[in-house]
């Protein structure tokens, strides 16, 4: 018998093409369930075959639990139970009893065979799926194999895989039997064994189409920086040429824009605008709102936002329907994008002249005139004149250097008592917090820095708003602001 153990699984192995291993751990699996038969209750079984002999046992074990966690004598034994028979038995290991093998003969081979067969396939289906993911091949071609509640199982190769309702381009009508180009998204691995999850929406798709059209891409002549896409609709790309004999945009359209359309047949009909990537954020935010027409852009580097001023008759094509041009290139380049008129920009810089001239006259007791002369300058912050080196202001025509060296002191003193102000409002502000059970001194002092520096104020937040100002857990904030609201139910 245990010869024919041996055959079966060298037969198997060669058959299936799986480790020889996985058809033994399979067919120990089969014997166990088979012994387990054998009793009325449940039983924890475990069959060990010798890998050269084909001689197998079989043991009923227990898992050594602690009175917590105990759950039911035929699987599970106390520590104290199981130390009785072994002193050095640990949490978690297993008391073993020998038991009499079931013939082999008994369940026979085909049965074995079928009791297995199931865990090869998983062990042949992960075999296939390890080889595609060797060859990192991230843009899949398949089959619609059919069609299920809205999701498409498409076949490549010996895979099947799910390209779920979500990752599908709206409106597309899939069909069986259609070819599609689709980008391997994650692999989900259950208890059913591996799937490989597919996208058609993913930007990754559009780049790797794109690489597939374009040759220069591949050798590296040519590198697509950056990708948005609103699906089925719109997308914009980003090139970059490391050729300087090579036209990045009109490399990727290709001759009579063959490679451009080659990418959007592919996506149902998805425009695809390419856009020049520059190195200047400016350039290249003005690059990707094209085709409408830049006046004017005010960068924010702290916000990381810029305000792109166009003209009324340019405000419609910059902000595109729906919001989608202005979307994309906000996308596509990283930054947060403004669009207003020039009137709207006129209006805004004029109320944040006006917002700037007033916080200078009071806090640096000086008149409208010194004032105008500091935001005409560049100046925006009491920082700015405080810390800004002394050569740049004395750079001012309108200004001596006795009156330089005033603005910075009067800008330094009213940071400092500035300073001072907002250490007693935290100071003040955890005294009440601390009150609170569960409230520490950091988090009351980050509180009171941002102006939460009651009980009150804290029970006004929802639990997002306190993990998002503290970065604690969404658990311990719920039970904070439950505690500050017990006043309310009291």
């Amino acid at each position: 018998m245990s010869r024919e153990i041996l055959l079966l699984v060298d037969a198997l192995s060669r058959e299936k093409n799986v480790d020889k291993e996985v058809v033994f751990e399979s067919l120990e699996s089969a014997l166990a369930s088979a012994t387990r038969k054998r009793f009325a209750d449940e039983a924890d079984v475990r069959v060990s075959i010798d890998r050269n002999t084909g001689e197998y046992e079989s043991f009923r074990r227990w898992e050594v639990m602690d009175d917590e966690t105990f759950e039911t004598p035929d699987m599970h034994i106390k520590l104290e139970e199981a130390q009785k028979r072994n002193p050095d038995i640990q949490l978690g290991e297993f008391i073993e009893e020998p038991l009499e093998s079931i013939d082999f003969g008994r369940i026979g081979a085909q049965a074995a065979k079928q009791v297995i067969f199931q865990k090869i396939r998983d062990a042949e289906r992960e075999q296939v799926l390890s080889d595609f993911m060797d060859r990192k091949e991230h843009l899949v071609s398949g089959t619609v194999k059919r069609l299920e509640r809205g999701n498409a199982l498409i076949e490549f190769g010996k895979i099947e895989a799910l390209l779920p309702r979500e990752q599908m381009i709206p409106k597309e009508n899939l069909r069986v039997g259609d070819r599609v180009k689709s980008h391997l998204l994650r692999v989900d691995r259950g208890a059913r064994g591996p799937q490989v999850i597919l996208s058609r929406t993913s930007n990754e798709l559009l780049v790797k189409l794109f690489e597939l059209e374009v040759p220069e891409i591949e050798e590296e002549l040519l590198e697509i920086v950056s990708a948005a896409r609103d699906p089925g609709s719109r997308a914009k790309i980003a090139v970059l040429s490391h050729d300087q004999r090579i036209d990045p945009i009109g490399t990727c359209v290709g001759m009579r824009g063959s490679r451009v359309q080659g990418v959007t047949n592919e996506l149902a009909g998805e425009r695809v605008d390419i856009i020049l990537w520059s190195e200047d954020p400016a350039t290249y935010v003005i690059n990707a709102l094209a085709p409408a027409e830049v006046s004017s852009i005010v960068v924010d580097e702290e916000k990381h936002s810029m305000d792109v001023v166009v003209e009324e008759e340019n405000l419609a094509q910059a902000i595109g329907r729906g919001g989608q041009n202005v979307r994309l290139a906000s996308e596509l380049t990283g930054w947060e994008l403004n669009i207003m008129t020039v009137e709207q920009s006129n209006e805004k810089h004029a109320a944040e002249f006006s917002r700037t001239r007033e916080v200078f006259m009071e806090k640096l007791d000086v008149d409208e005139e010194v004032a105008d002369i500091l935001v005409q300058e560049g100046f925006n912050t009491l920082e700015e004149v405080a810390y800004v080196p002394l050569e740049e202001m004395l750079e001012i025509e309108s200004f001596d250097e006795a009156t330089v060296e005033e603005l910075r002191s009067r800008a330094r003193n009213a940071l400092l008592t500035a300073a001072i102000v907002s250490e007693e409002k935290v100071e003040h502000g955890i005294e009440d917090l601390l009150k609170l059970e569960g409230m520490d001194e950091q988090t009351a002092r980050t509180l009171a820095a941002k102006d939460i520096a009651t009980q009150e104020q804290l029970a006004d937040l929802d639990a997002d708003e306190l993990v998002e100002i503290s970065g604690m857990d969404s658990e311990r904030a719920n039970a904070l602001i439950m505690a500050a609201r017990a006043p309310w139910f009291a």
